[in-house]
């Protein structure tokens, strides 16, 4: 019993003993470090140093370290071990951002428990080099010393407070350092360098900030982009006068110019007050210009881009062009990647745009980037004191044999009105070509700078609306401008009047391409020659007034250069008119554009109809016989070359509506068939076989369709209520062909046509000399609207053309009540017929407005947008006799072809009718 207490006692208190060493353990927890201090601090690390905690029973496992970004709150951690003997710890926290405040702490680990931490300690890191500065210009201004221009880097912390110009003559290796004490939110900065005579030197500038850990210590960013600049001698013909103490002599003159300044200053401001007569004497260095007077800015030389080789001749251009575009486009890439490379390496003399970064210019600037280059910009007639009164975002651009033929410039702004018609009065501007829309995709891309009726004012200039024409794809107002501040009158005795034409192209996209480039061809050819011969630059802007604007300049230029010498050179001479205007023709796009419409142009040209080919076809037209007759067969060929793809014709060919279709021959191409209102969960419900077509003074004036089949009676009303449609044209024979394809309207006031949203009601129909009228009336389902319908049928439509002429009079003279939805044109399959009579009333309505007709141009058109309308050549010829008897019938004067301003001889045919009308093939 004694040995069995002595054995259990000892074990008793043993784990008593352990019990109590283990809940004292426990209880005591993880101290926290100590004496947590800074070290060190950069622009990205703060290093710190501390104590291990006190009294710790068992080794530490490791540390850990805290970084929280005062602004942002995020914190940062990491993990360092902890050192075997009871030494301080140190360790750099790193990956911190440049001139940011910190708060940093410690913990110390333990079996994974984390202790109490440590005081907080705050720290800011120092900033970060700046970027570097980038140089804008050198001038030689002072004999031996060249002033260079440079713009402050755009990222830098705190502030820049230093800047040293590294300069070194080429045969020297060592540079030479510049200090230049910097001023506070300077963007531009000037300092000028002492150099010696004829010597090249290379000048580089780097950028520095105080540190604000170290203030005596500079933290410099990496040096500019080094300018080569060569000085020669006898340059300045002012020298610096040396510094020394200001002399009695020196102090009394001050005084005496002074005295007569305040004097003269005086005098002046009670003459400006009081004499108006004075008054308009002064300004009048400004505000008289003469109507023969021209402020021209920059030298006149012929430019010689067309002289180097490298040119393409016609013949050669279409493999060329067919070269570029293998490979996706990969040929165009390469090209226009290696221009943009020149522009990014042009020499400082074209790429100076200081005058558009001054201060009283930049709200001149509708884009931060895109600005006018010094050497080539359009200067103003100054305004006297008013600084910057000569800048307008615009520079002077070469055309094919001609310096200065055009001025690009951007969009005018509401500040820039007044600066952009003086410059149309200073450079006797006749031609404005605007080739942007006010807004384009939700966003404002050029302001309305033109009254939009009567007279406005835009500082000394006065512009009055003359008149508007709208076409569809363009617009043409005439405007008279006239200066407030001119007094002398022409050499005609008139006043200071002037007549100015802005061509304003609606149907260009911002930064695409038109969807085809035979309008644009002959928009670009109508503009062009519009300009006289006397007159000044024509003026072109977009928005930016680089992208629309250079390609306009290229091809007008392009165009010239194949009608004079037969050649293409449009790489050499973009990048020749890039050294005057930045970012011209902006876009690969674009740039794709301008080969593809010149090639147009060229085929075109090449399959052109001359007068003389085209009147002997058209006296004897069944002769197929002759050589003219080949050569209309060749040009026919031209005019339906553009064969759809699959992916054209995807709708049209879905099973779900391939049996809405009576000719698979016929379909409507994706890009211009009629949209209906889908229905939801039906597809294919938003499909109707109808196609979009243009007409001289509207894109979408016309649908042409085909007759309906009985199972889209409904979808063919359906396309009625959705757009509007209140004229249908239907060419289909009343007597044979409605038995056949069916009736597809309501022949009785009491019977009804349902749709979906909307009712059919018969009213009344007529019938008078072989031409029938049905009158209906769609009812909404949902309210009260009501849309009047008419159906005009001809009995004998082809029978002759007399009846045709009197068709067209009858739907022209109806339709005019009804301008705002498209004309429908029904006839078996939507072809030939239909064709016809859209192109016919399109080209009529051209011969009206400018005495020509664009035969080629409207017949290309139609058949791209509707492949297989014209089957046979002698659909083709039937334009041509209809519109030489619409012509004669009209009794209209047609000007002399020689004389008009289509493109007789790049893009379409002339020939002079029987009547000495002029009508382009």
């Amino acid at each position: 019993m004694t040995s069995i207490r002595a054995f259990y006692v000892p074990c008793v208190f043993l784990c008593l003993t352990c019990w109590i060493n283990l809940s004292v353990e426990e209880d005591s927890g993880v101290n926290q470090p100590l004496n947590l201090t800074i070290i060190n601090v950069t622009n990205s690390s703060i290093s710190l140093r501390w104590a291990p905690p006190a009294n710790m029973s068992v080794p530490l496992l490791e540390y850990r370290v805290y970084a929280s970004n005062t602004y942002s709150r995020s914190n940062i951690s990491s993990n360092v071990p902890a050192q075997p003997t009871n030494h301080s710890v140190e360790f750099t926290v790193d990956g911190l951002e440049s001139f940011t405040p910190y708060d940093l702490w410690v913990r110390a680990v333990l079996d994974s428990r984390e202790g109490e931490h440590s005081t907080v300690v705050n720290a800011q890191t120092d900033v970060a080099p700046p970027c570097a500065p980038r140089i804008l210009n050198t001038t030689c201004r002072v004999a031996h010393e060249l002033a260079v221009l440079w713009e402050r880097p755009v990222c830098f912390n705190n502030s820049l407070d230093y800047y040293f110009i590294l300069y070194r003559p080429m045969t020297v290796s060592e540079d030479k350092s510049l200090e230049i004490e910097t001023s506070k939110d300077v963007e531009i900065q000037e300092a000028s360098v002492p150099v010696s005579d004829n010597n090249t030197y290379e000048i580089k500038i780097v950028a520095a900030t105080k540190s604000i850990v170290q203030p005596s210590r500079l933290v410099e960013g990496p040096p500019s982009a080094a300018w080569t600049v060569y000085y020669q001698s006898n340059c300045g013909s002012e020298r610096a006068e040396p510094q020394g103490s200001i002399t009695m002599t020196s102090l009394l003159t001050c005084l005496i110019c002074a005295s007569l300044t305040v004097f003269l200053l005086t005098i002046g401001v009670i003459v400006w007050r009081y004499h108006c007569v004075c008054r308009r004497c002064l300004h009048a260095a400004y505000y008289y210009l003469d109507d023969g007077q021209v402020f021209q800015t920059v030298p006149v030389q012929i430019p010689d881009w067309d002289e180097q080789k490298g040119a393409i001749p016609l013949s050669a251009f279409e493999e060329h062009v067919n070269q570029l575009h293998a490979d996706g486009d990969i040929g165009f890439s390469k090209e226009y990647e290696a221009i943009q490379f020149d522009l990014s390496n042009q020499d400082s003399l074209f790429t100076a745009q200081y005058l558009s970064q001054q201060p009283e210019n930049k709200n001149k600037n509708r884009y931060l980037n895109i600005l006018a280059y010094d050497h080539s910009r359009v200067r103003l007639a100054p305004v006297p004191g008013v600084r910057g009164s000569d800048y307008i975002n615009a520079n002077f651009i070469d055309g094919f044999k001609q310096a200065n033929a055009y001025i690009g410039t951007q969009g005018p702004l509401p500040t820039t009105f007044d600066c952009f018609w003086r410059m149309i009065w200073e450079q006797r501007v006749v031609i404005i070509v605007m080739i942007t829309n006010l807004v384009e995709r939700g966003r404002r891309k050029c302001d309305m700078y033109w009254p939009k009726e009567g007279t406005e004012t835009y500082g000394s200039v006065q512009v009055t609306l003359i008149k508007e024409d709208i076409m569809a794809m363009y617009t043409v107002r005439t405007l008279e401008i006239s200066h407030l501040r001119a007094k002398r009158k022409n050499s005609n005795g008139g006043g200071g009047e002037r007549i100015v034409f802005q061509y304003h192209y609606t149907n260009w996209p911002d930064h695409g391409t038109p969807d085809h480039p035979l309008p644009v061809l002959s928009f670009v050819e109508k503009s062009s020659n519009a300009n006289p011969s006397d007159a000044g630059p024509i003026v072109v802007h977009c928005s930016a007034g680089v992208g629309r604007t250079g390609t306009y300049i290229v091809l007008d230029a392009m165009l010239k250069q194949i009608r004079h010498k037969g050649e293409v050179s449009i790489c050499k001479f973009l990048h020749h008119i890039r050294n005057q205007r930045n970012f011209l023709v902006q876009t690969e796009e674009q740039y794709i554009f301008i080969h593809d419409a010149l090639l147009e142009a060229i085929n075109c040209s090449q399959t052109h109809i001359g007068q003389q080919t085209m009147l002997e076809i058209l006296q004897n037209p069944t002769d197929t016989t002759t050589e003219a007759w080949k050569q209309l067969e060749v040009h026919f060929k031209m005019v339906i070359s553009y064969e759809p793809k699959d992916y054209n014709l995807v709708s049209a060919n879905k099973s779900s509506n391939q049996q809405k279709n009576r000719n698979k021959d016929l379909l409507p191409v994706e890009s211009s068939r009629v949209y209906l209102t889908p229905k939801p969960g039906i597809d294919g419900s938003d499909y109707i076989n109808a196609s979009w077509c243009l007409g001289f003074k509207k894109l979408r004036e016309f649908i042409i369709t085909q007759h309906p089949l009985e199972s889209t009676v409904l979808d063919f009303w359906q396309m009625i209520w959705d757009h509007n449609a209140q004229t249908i044209v239907l060419l289909t024979d009343p007597e044979n062909s409605l038995e056949e394809y069916g009736i597809f309207w309501p022949q009785e006031p009491e019977e009804i046509l349902d749709g979906d949203s909307f009712k059919v009601k018969c009213i009344e129909h007529n019938e008078l000399d072989g031409y029938i009228t049905r009158d209906f009336t769609v009812h909404s389902q949902q309210d009260d609207y009501e849309l009047s319908v008419r159906i005009i049928q001809s009995s004998n439509y082809f029978s002759n053309l007399e009846s045709l002429y009197k068709l067209l009079e009858i739907v022209q003279e109806w339709h005019l009540e009804y301008q705002n939805g498209p004309v429908v044109v029904v006839d078996k399959f939507g072809g030939t017929e239909a064709a016809t009579f859209c192109c016919l009333a399109t080209l009529s309505k051209q011969l009206e407005y400018e005495n020509s007709a664009d035969v080629c141009m409207y017949a290309k058109m139609y058949h791209n947008r509707r492949p297989g309308i014209w089957k046979s050549v002698n659909d083709y010829l039937l334009l041509y006799q209809a519109l030489e008897g619409l012509a004669a019938r009209k009794n209209i004067a047609i000007v002399p072809t020689n004389a008009n301003c289509n493109l007789n001889h790049s893009l379409t045919n002339g020939y002079t009718n029987t009547n000495g009308s002029n009508v382009q093939a």
